[in-house]
This record gives structure tokens, sequence and C-alpha cells, in this order.
């Protein structure tokens, strides 16, 4: 399958699941959401594996939610590091955890953690969508094999990205009162699907 043919088909499938949430949204049902005080409360963590030439994993499914905070850890090993075949596509964000807002499309209104390997090192970003305008910032590079702390916290104009104790703020345009829409899981790319399986363990809570 050809690059183009790749991107049209995750397109498509991206559209297809972001329709199908909203139209349940839209029909009233009722949002699913884990409930947690910290990200200890969450269990074991979930292994998250992109095989080579995809982007997303396994568990990626229609799941809404409502929520006026994430707390998740994080853990990457070696598979984080890779090179994209084009060196402009380098920087591209790549997608770890997040929600779509203001019961709309993920690219109208949504806040998520990224990552990218870049600069040899493995840098984190907040990543959000605002009326349909995207905007990132780099909160950090975390070291690969060892658990990290994320979280991103719903106010009224702002969301609040934190990253290990350090926080910074994004802009925040939506109208709920707390996030609603669904849930968005890691995904590889930017332009380029994943050169080989890349692995990454999640543990989370929601609230």
């Amino acid at each position: 399958m050809t690059p183009h043919r790749s991107r049209s088909r995750v397109r498509r499938r991206m559209a297809w699941f972001a329709a199908l949430a909203l139209g349940w949204l839209a029909a009233g049902h009722a949002p699913r959401v884990v409930t947690a005080a910290s990200p200890a409360a969450a269990g074991p963590a979930t292994l998250y594996t992109i095989r080579a030439g995809g982007h997303f994993g396994a568990q990626t499914r229609q799941q809404l939610v409502e929520v006026s905070a994430l707390h998740f850890t994080v853990r990457f090993d070696e598979s984080a590091k890779y090179r994209t075949q084009a060196p402009e596509n380098q920087a591209d964000i790549n997608k770890l955890l997040g929600f779509s807002d203001n019961a709309a499309h993920h690219h109208r209104f949504s806040a998520r953690f990224g990552w990218c390997w870049n600069n040899d090192r493995l840098e984190v970003h907040a990543y959000v969508y605002n009326d349909g305008v995207r905007s990132s910032k780099l909160l950090g590079a975390v070291e690969l094999g060892t658990e990290h702390s994320c979280s991103t916290h719903v106010k009224a104009d702002t969301y609040v990205f934190t990253l290990d104790g350090e926080s910074a703020t994004m802009p925040r345009t939506s109208r709920t009162p707390r996030a609603r829409g669904y849930k968005l899981f890691p995904y590889f790319g930017g332009q380029e699907a994943a050169p080989h399986a890349v692995r990454i363990w999640i543990r989370e809570a929601w609230q």
C-alpha cells in the first residue's frame, strides 16, 4: 500500500470513528467515564503496541467521556527511537492520550499529550485544537524505561498540562463546563506510519 493510500485509509477510519462517537453524544447516550482519584488507583499499565506500518494500537475503540481531569503515567522503551523517511517529518508529534471536547470532532476541539523522538531525545508536548486551529507546546524531554506522570486539567478557558510536576497552560475555547467528547488513544503520526513496532505502557485514571 502506498503512503498516500495508507493516509487516506487512516483518515476514513478516523472520520468514521469520530462520526460514530458524535452520533452517540447527539442521541443523548451517557458518556462512559472511568473515575479514580489518582494514577495509583488505576491498576496495572496497559501496553499499547503500534505495529510497523500502522498508526493505531489494537485497543483503539469508541468510548465517550465527560471529564474535568485526566491523569496517567507513561513509560517508553527503546522502540520509541525512530527516524522518519523524510527528515522534515522528524519533529511531527505523535499522540499519547487525551479527549475531544465541546461534543465535537477532535480536529475541531481536543486536548492531548503528544511525543516525538527528536534531537536524539524523547520530547513530550501539549497538543490542542480550538475551533479547528492546532497548537502545541514542548513540555520537556523524558528518559526511556522510566514511568512519567502526566495530567490534563480542564478549566473554563485553559487546559493545564503537567509533566512530572511541571505545568504549562494551553488555551481552551470549548463552551462545556467539563470536557465532553470521546477518548483519544495512542496514535503514531504525523505524516508517516510507524517504521517499526512501537511499545508504550500507559496507566490511566479519569475524573
